[in-house]
């Protein structure tokens, strides 16, 4: 009879504390589909990532192109989305190409393809603010270079241009980070918080 007591008291005894949380708020995503057919090597949707060939005839005028929308779960919506760029040189680490796909219903890439956290850092330049959805892009190389101010011939294999997003929800809120588990293309999660062009010399 002592360990029932114990039981009950555990069970219903008055909470002592409240956690942070369980002052969750909902939010929208940013989804983004990238053109699986403007791209220099193969590539994968769920991989969120295109590509450049330096071994190409024409590096310069090779292309990229995406659609950026978002999705609200009928919770959230969206005003706009602030679209940001910036190039990167290649991670000590690169992701496998062609890309490994090993995930539940061989879907997915079997590693991140670009690194994460996806955060809008203070040298990344503001491209766009998009008011109206959803909205394609559609960048060459060149056209890339110019707008991050880099020569392209001083390009290496694995460096990459990458585009992130900053959300402006109908509440007033704005979304500058999302935590992995939203934005891993590894995992099939429900946002795309980034996405970029890599070159390889294939």
């Amino acid at each position: 009879m002592k360990y029932l007591l114990v039981i009950i008291i555990v069970l219903f005894g008055c909470k002592k504390a409240h956690y942070e949380w369980e002052d969750y708020q909902y939010t929208a995503v940013p989804v983004v589909t990238i053109d699986t057919t403007k791209t220099a090597l193969p590539t994968r949707q769920a991989g969120k990532v295109a590509f450049f060939n330096l071994k190409g005839p024409d590096v310069a005028s090779q292309e990229f192109a995406f659609t950026l929308d978002w999705a609200g779960f009928n919770k959230e919506t969206v005003t706009s989305i602030e679209v940001y760029t910036t190039y990167n040189k290649a991670e000590s680490s690169v992701p496998a190409y062609p890309l490994v796909i090993s995930s539940p219903g061989n879907q997915y890439t079997n590693i991140a393809q670009f690194p994460l956290p996806s955060i809008v850092g203070s040298g990344e330049l503001l491209y766009e603010t998009v008011t109206t959805f959803p909205k394609t892009f559609s960048f060459t190389a060149a056209q890339l270079a110019t707008i991050n101010n880099v020569d392209l011939s001083t390009v290496g294999v694995n460096d990459y241009f990458l585009f992130k997003f900053i959300l402006n929800l109908g509440d007033g809120r704005r979304i500058v980070s999302f935590y992995n588990n939203i934005c891993d293309e590894a995992r099939g999660e429900p946002g795309d918080c980034r996405v970029g062009v890599r070159f390889k010399n294939l």
